[in-house]
């Protein structure tokens, strides 16, 4: 899993650098990965015309990251339902799925707000998430 968390972050910085996205791992105790269904953060600060008593650039955006590598099994329905949880929780603005196997590119897919029929959606055009 750990090269599979490279690789995603690799293939988000080539996208993220123009946009001052920061990334975020979470490991646990030996290195390895830690416990929970978040495994990266994207997070940068939110420019746009702020509510209430806040100034501009005081709020955050936030996109949680699941990565799976190698062999791992896709994200149970369970699973999703748990990123929805914890996305809405924290005013995420996105769910993204990456995956990586050895020698291919790592793979994006969005959470889908509705749980009908399959729960990701490929993504093909990163640069469409991380503007």
């Amino acid at each position: 899993a750990r090269w599979a968390v490279t690789m995603a972050k690799v293939r988000i910085r080539r996208v993220a650098s123009r946009t001052r996205w920061q990334l975020v791992t979470f490991y646990g105790n030996s290195g390895a990965e830690s416990v929970g269904v978040v495994d990266m953060l994207a997070i940068r600060k939110d420019h746009s015309k702020p509510m209430g008593a806040a100034k501009r650039g005081d709020a955050l955006q936030i996109m949680l990251i699941q990565v799976k590598g190698g062999t791992a099994a896709r994200p149970t329905p369970e699973d999703a339902t748990r990123l929805r949880v914890v996305a809405k929780r924290h005013g995420a603005c996105d769910v993204l799925l990456a995956t990586w196997k050895k020698g291919m590119a790592a793979r994006f897919f969005r959470l889908r707000r509705a749980s009908a029929g399959d729960a990701w959606a490929e993504v093909t055009d990163l640069d469409s998430i991380f503007r």
